[in-house]
């Protein structure tokens, strides 16, 4: 377990705001965990789980004892008639493990190629993109309990994975730490390619049956194309969650505005892309202070240069308010706010 103090937070937030950490560990084993738990100075003091910090906007200097999950290691744990499991540690880099699983011949991640983060936020956020989400993917993790340091294995459904939700956003906030994650690959092969931006790409190159590994880079494409790289411009992905809404809502809004981006869900209600409505707004490429929209993506906001997380939040509301004022949609954020 290795202590550090008053640690810069800048380069380990993906959109390189400013704070300072009072402490920070370096977590690289379930023992770590169990010694800060044990610890008689951080054991009851607060907690800040720090992965990738690709899902952060920091505000200030962060009292709370920072974990920088640093857990690391990949293998195929087991093989049966129907699937392959793989287990990774929750401080790998997220886009590495799906890359490694492919150069294994393990097809099924492709899909999710390219998201930034670690394995351990995965499960938290329920990540997802191009028509899958880490819940159809998902085996079972291990945690450790930030309060008695028992280790614990979590299924699915004791998960409870929403739309960019875990049980890890709600009754286990800030109480447990995720170590490890395992992740069960379907056999036989079957590609997902019923999302707009895949189709094209099928149309474009005439390829109607791509393999893993033509999706895997498809997908890279389409998300360099669309979202700037955190190292070139400070950013988070996707500042804001697709909001869902009933079906006599969209009604009206396609009334109203009949070119709306839209998805309809299997229980009936509708998925509308928040870039979308952002952009109906005017808001793709303007600034607040030195906090931005992205002039490509509306739905990702970016640091310009030296901008606070102060600038970020007071960017976001704005949005916020302008999507109610014109649609009466309140967009919910995906990052967590410090």
């Amino acid at each position: 377990m290795q202590i550090e103090s008053r640690v810069s937070l800048r380069e380990h937030n993906s959109f390189g705001l400013p704070a300072v950490a009072r402490t920070l560990v370096r977590v690289r084993s379930e023992a770590d965990v169990r010694r800060v738990v044990d610890h008689p100075e951080f054991g009851r003091a607060p907690k800040l789980i720090l992965g990738g910090g690709s899902n952060l906007v920091l505000t200030r200097d962060v009292d709370a004892v920072v974990l920088k999950i640093e857990i690391e290691g990949r293998r195929l744990v087991a093989e049966t008639e129907d699937a392959w499991i793989v287990e990774a540690g929750a401080g790998e880099r997220w886009h590495d493990l799906v890359a490694w699983t492919l150069e294994q011949g393990l097809p099924g991640l492709e899909n999710l190629a390219l998201i930034p983060g670690t394995v351990g936020a995965a499960p938290v956020q329920n990540i997802g993109a191009y028509g899958i989400e880490l819940k159809d993917r998902f085996h079972s993790l291990d945690a450790v309990d930030l309060v008695t340091g028992r280790s614990v294995t979590l299924d699915a459904a004791m998960c409870r994975f929403g739309y960019r939700d875990s049980v890890f956003k709600q009754a286990l906030a800030g109480k447990s730490v995720v170590t490890r994650v395992r992740l069960r690959l379907p056999k036989p092969w079957v590609p997902a390619l019923g999302y707009l931006d895949l189709e094209r790409k099928i149309a474009e190159t005439g390829n109607t049956h791509p393999d893993a590994r033509t999706i895997f880079d498809w997908v890279c494409a389409i998300r360099r194309a669309k979202l700037p790289d955190p190292a070139a411009i400070g950013n988070a992905g996707s500042f804001f969650k697709n909001p869902v809404v009933s079906a006599e809502q969209c009604r009206d809004i396609i009334d109203r505005d009949p070119e709306i981006v839209h998805y309809p869900l299997p229980d009936g209600s509708v998925k509308l892309a928040a870039g979308w409505l952002i952009d109906a707004c005017g808001w793709k490429g303007k600034s607040v202070g030195r906090a931005g929209v992205y002039e490509r993506q509306a739905l990702v906001l970016v640091n310009r240069g030296g901008a606070s997380g102060a600038e970020v939040v007071t960017l976001a509301r704005a949005i916020q308010e302008s999507v109610y004022g014109r649609f009466g949609i309140r967009l919910e954020p995906e990052p967590v706010i410090v």
